[in-house]
């Protein structure tokens, strides 16, 4: 008894430094707890994953072959650790011949792209930079029309993952959110999303999955790291200064579109059987002694283009990937409009809600449905767009909606939550 009175007396007298090596102490214990949480995370997808790998195959079949486009520097440089450690064990365990290809350079994903060979699958490691390249490189080829079809895989690993919300399971274990990626495209199940091919009058097309955005929302965006030491009040900060700087914050625009498509029923492929070789000879002795009358050309009617003039704090434009599998009758982007009567208070407090839902819109926008937009901007001083998070110089450009165009695997779980959402 006295040897612990002594303890608690030594503990007093010396409280600073108990108070530090507790500290200490709970800080260590919480890390190691959450490394520990981590290994059983790996150690259960991998469990999964090694069920996928004894499957048995035919002796004519091959294995399934991945090209993987990984960005090391993605996450501040630490993707390429990140996908050793929680992906790349289990695809090995899988089965899946794996090419690995890292990018070196901004921009190089795209030059890959285009001289990549036929795989089975390919799975994109990085964020949302990462991934606008790889679709931008892959619809610029020659070939893409079949190139397209290849099922597509997705592995959240960088600063924005704005279409993991779409596909995968989220969590704010950076660990769990990997390996449930991972293991979603070995599951094969596969969502068709929309792409916006956004064209300016020199430049080749650039390829979107999210959307567009221009205008003061964006341009505040994109200086809030500024503002780091403000902590959790850089947001507001960062707006309630660039209205300091310049008030109202207006664009001026025009905006011409096309009406939404009706979308086509999914029917399955299939191809017609070849008629019997009597059949056959019997239609081209028909053709030949009694040619068929050539129909008229038909005349196609002009695109009816809907031209509006537009004031606005904001104007963005994105595709309905929000919600992959909800049923819609018309295949069409929407193009929100912010209005530009904002007060400062309403300014900042709209500006919070986009900085964690850019697609986000509020009662006063003007929405419209298109197959087809011109965004028509002053030559001079139009600033900059942001093409699925990455920061373009601004033009007059027409974006294009390419309904269905790829295929993204997604977990069934993910699935599920969306269609309740639906219903």
């Amino acid at each position: 008894m006295a040897r612990v009175v002594k303890v608690f007396g030594t503990l007093r007298n010396h409280w600073k430094k108990s108070t530090v090596a507790a500290c200490a102490l709970s800080y260590g214990g919480h890390w190691l707890y959450g490394k520990h949480c981590d290994n059983l995370l790996r150690k259960e997808a991998c469990v999964v994953a090694r069920e996928y790998g004894r499957q048995q195959i035919s002796p004519q079949e091959q294995l399934r072959k991945a090209t993987v486009i990984l960005n090391p520097a993605a996450c501040s440089g630490k993707a390429n650790s990140l996908f050793e450690k929680n992906a790349a064990p289990i695809l090995h365990l899988a089965g899946v011949e794996v090419t690995l290809v890292k990018t070196d350079y901004e921009g190089q994903a795209k030059k890959l792209m285009e001289l990549m060979e036929q795989t089975d699958m390919l799975i994109v490691a990085g964020g949302d930079g990462t991934l606008q390249e790889v679709i931008t490189g892959l619809l610029r080829r020659a070939d893409q029309e079949s190139f397209s079809k290849t099922p597509i895989g997705f592995i959240p690993l960088g600063s924005h993952n704005s279409l993991s919300e779409s596909l995968h399971i989220l969590s704010d274990n950076q660990v769990k959110h990997i390996t449930s990626a991972t293991l979603s495209i070995l599951q094969g199940e596969t969502v068709p999303l929309d792409v916006l091919q956004i064209k300016g009058e020199k430049d080749q097309p650039v390829f979107a999955l999210i959307g567009l955005r221009w205008g003061a929302f964006r341009d505040v965006a994109a200086t809030i790291k500024k503002y780091w030491y403000l902590g959790p009040l850089k947001t507001k900060a960062a707006h309630w200064f660039s209205t300091l700087r310049e008030w109202p914050q207006v664009r001026e625009a025009s905006v011409s579109y096309l009406a939404p498509t009706l979308r086509p029923p999914d029917l399955p492929e299939q191809k017609p059987q070849r008629p019997h070789l009597m059949y056959r000879i019997a239609h081209r002795l028909k053709n030949y002694w009694y040619p068929p009358i050539p129909e008229p050309p038909k005349v196609e009617e002009p695109e009816r283009w809907n031209e509006r003039m537009l004031s606005t704090l904001e104007l963005s434009i994105h595709t309905q990937n929000k919600n992959p599998v909800q049923t819609r009758t018309d295949d069409s982007l929407l193009v929100c409009v912010e209005p530009d009567s904002f007060s400062v208070g309403e300014f900042i407090t709209v500006g919070e809600k986009k900085m964690e839902d850019a697609t986000a819109f509020t009662r006063k926008s003007l929405k419209l449905e298109a197959s087809a937009c011109q965004l028509n901007l002053p030559e001079e001083g139009a600033g900059f767009y942001n093409i699925d998070n990455e920061e373009y110089e601004a033009m007059s450009v027409e974006v294009t909606l390419l309904p269905r165009k790829l295929h993204f695997f997604c977990s069934a779980e993910r699935r599920e939550q969306l269609l309740t959402q639906v219903q």
